[in-house]
């Protein structure tokens, strides 16, 4: 294959793709429709011209006819008068005219054909063209309709990449973290409570420890009773009880019990 082949094959099949590309189908349906109809107009005026064309032979041979039918009867007449030569002239005259008649005749027969030929052919157009608007009107709906579908579809796919899409994901997520934050801050603020009252219980179980020890110390002071067998401990002098302190030792030993 030569290389200038080859060209021309690259470029004709860049254009093909081209116009391929190009073409809108609604805009070549109404094309194609427009030139339907201009072959419509020609094919009608092809039709009137052969039509017209056929009367005009008609006349032509219906004349040559009435010419060929004269001169019969001329022919008669001279022989009747005895006039052979007459009558031989007038025959010769009919002979021409016949001869035009039967030309004009086989013409008219084709110039017919013709014409019902083109009426058949441009009842068979307008029928393609009433049906091809139909169609015409059909393929566009569809086409309209496989457009939208396309965009739609489009748009569809784009959603989870889309603009849109992506803001309505950053507002989900800043909603998102808001409400963290508020919990957050919520559970800060109710452990910092807890933390308030638990100093102020440490503190009430600090005084009541040091409250038990005075009185374990107070307890510890006493004498101790002493053993069989051994030597009584020397007196010694004792402070005077507080009946207060008695009161709340004795208390403190019931919690005890009781823990």
């Amino acid at each position: 294959m030569g290389l200038f082949d080859r060209i021309s094959r690259v470029v004709r099949s860049n254009v093909n793709d081209m116009v391929s590309k190009a073409e809108d189908p609604e805009k070549i349906l109404e094309q194609a429709v427009i030139d339907m109809q201009e072959d419509l107009v020609q094919l009608r005026q092809a039709v009137a011209t052969a039509i017209a064309s056929q009367k005009r032979t008609q006349q032509q041979h219906n004349q040559a006819q009435s010419e060929s039918n004269n001169w019969q009867q001329r022919a008669q007449l001279a022989l009747q008068k005895g006039d052979e030569n007459l009558a031989r002239e007038a025959l010769q005259r009919k002979k021409t005219h016949t001869e035009t008649a039967n030309a004009l005749k086989g013409q008219l027969d084709q110039q017919s054909t013709q014409v019902e030929t083109l009426k058949r052919s441009l009842i068979a157009l307008e029928g393609k063209i009433s049906e091809a608007k139909t169609k015409k009107d059909m393929l566009k709906a569809r086409a309209s309709a496989a457009k939208a579908q396309e965009q739609l579809q489009g748009m569809v796919s784009n959603m989870g990449t889309g603009t849109a899409m992506a803001a309505f994901e950053r507002m989900e997520d800043k909603v998102l973290q808001s409400e963290a934050r508020a919990q957050a801050a919520g559970e800060l603020a109710g452990a910092d409570l807890e933390s308030q009252f638990a100093r102020l219980e440490s503190g009430d179980v600090d005084l009541e420890l040091e409250a038990m020890k005075q009185q374990m110390l107070a307890g510890s002071a006493q004498p101790q009773a002493a053993l069989p067998g051994q030597a009584a401990p020397q007196t010694q002098t004792q402070a005077p009880r507080d009946a207060a302190v008695d009161s709340e030792l004795e208390d403190l030993k019931k919690q005890l019990d009781n823990l």
